[in-house]
């Protein structure tokens, strides 16, 4: 089963892809976590990751398309994927049906977890605390939340028209989230 997760940095996508990691046996792709290890390599691509994540900015769908690419052709994660923050833009959202059709793969599920910029902007200072991530400054991620609703808008209307799309409201708990979700999934 191939799901995605999108909604805006700090919606709870990485908490829901990590239980359902567990619960299908899946592999969570995390943009997030994929661009991190990137950096942490110190590779050009991983220079170039850092210049456009302080600068507020998305990374280029060219850079994460090729980093997602391998990802879905890998044998051992076919129909077991779990997008976490992928895809962000139209491009990316193409790319991705692209890939899973010449993988002879479909995504199963789309949850869009809503959330407002205020919780976002209190469940960050909440993370920057505990996980001490270094892309969870205050301005950084206002800049990062007002870019992600202008970008994901056309992704979020490409989407929608999906039989298998599911708005959820994300300000709740993550165990109503979680439950909302085995709804969907019917588990």
């Amino acid at each position: 089963m191939n799901i995605i997760l999108f909604g805006p940095p700090g919606a709870g996508k990485g908490t829901q892809a990590k239980y359902l990691v567990n619960k299908l046996n899946n592999f969570q792709i995390s943009t997030g976590d994929i661009l991190r290890k990137e950096i942490q390599k110190n590779s050009e691509i991983g220079k170039i990751i850092t210049k456009d994540m302080d600068d507020g900015k998305f990374v280029s769908d060219e850079i994460v398309n090729k980093l997602i690419k391998s990802i879905v052709f890998d044998p051992s994660k076919k129909n077991k994927l779990i997008f976490d923050g992928y895809p962000r833009s139209i491009s990316q959202a193409k790319n991705l049906d692209f890939l899973l059709s010449s993988s002879e793969q479909k995504i199963d599920h789309i949850f869009f977890l809503n959330v407002d910029k205020e919780t976002i902007i209190k469940r960050i200072e909440k993370r920057k605390i505990i996980e001490k991530r270094s892309d969870d400054q205050l301005d950084t991620i206002i800049k990062r939340y007002d870019k992600y609703m202008e970008t994901t808008k056309p992704v979020l209307d490409f989407y929608s028209k999906n039989a298998q799309f599911n708005e959820i409201d994300g300000t709740h708990e993550i165990e109503e989230i979680t439950a909302k979700i085995d709804v969907f999934l019917n588990v």
